[in-house]
């Protein structure tokens, strides 16, 4: 009788990676600045919205890279450099339930509307164009 597969090649690489522990919410110090990542630019940069009120080019680290995905929209800690004012590094990226924390918190402005996603491409004008409303037939 054939022994049991062991799980091996992509499946068993798959499954070890996956981690159920809770990690704890990391807080900005000085030198660090809370923000919004506005648009991707490829090559590891971002443009992301500082809650300092300036936009700055940010850069993903390499132990970040291809480990911890950033889209739009994703509220992002940055380290700010004492060089160049106009560009950041990205040190952590907080998911969705870390950041309704951090804004309970007190930690990110009261505006901030964590449930909607920067969509650059359409204005809301042009969104309400392609709606059809039904009850005007």
């Amino acid at each position: 009788m054939p022994t049991k597969k062991k799980k091996g090649g992509k499946r068993g690489r798959r499954s070890k990676n996956v981690s159920s522990e809770q990690r704890g919410i990391v807080f900005q110090e000085p030198g660090q600045v809370y923000a919004q990542a506005l648009r991707m630019l490829g090559g590891g940069r971002l443009e992301a919205m500082c809650f300092d009120g300036t936009t700055r080019l940010a850069h993903i680290r390499g132990s970040m890279r291809k480990k911890v995905w950033v889209r739009a929209g994703n509220i992002l800690l940055l380290s700010l450099r004492e060089f160049q004012d106009e560009k950041a590094d990205v040190i952590h990226r907080y998911t969705d339930e870390e950041a309704r924390q951090l804004k309970a918190y007190g930690e990110l402005p009261e505006y901030l509307r964590l449930d909607s996603v920067i969509d650059d491409t359409m204005t809301q004008q042009e969104k309400n164009d392609d709606m059809i409303d039904f009850e005007d037939i």
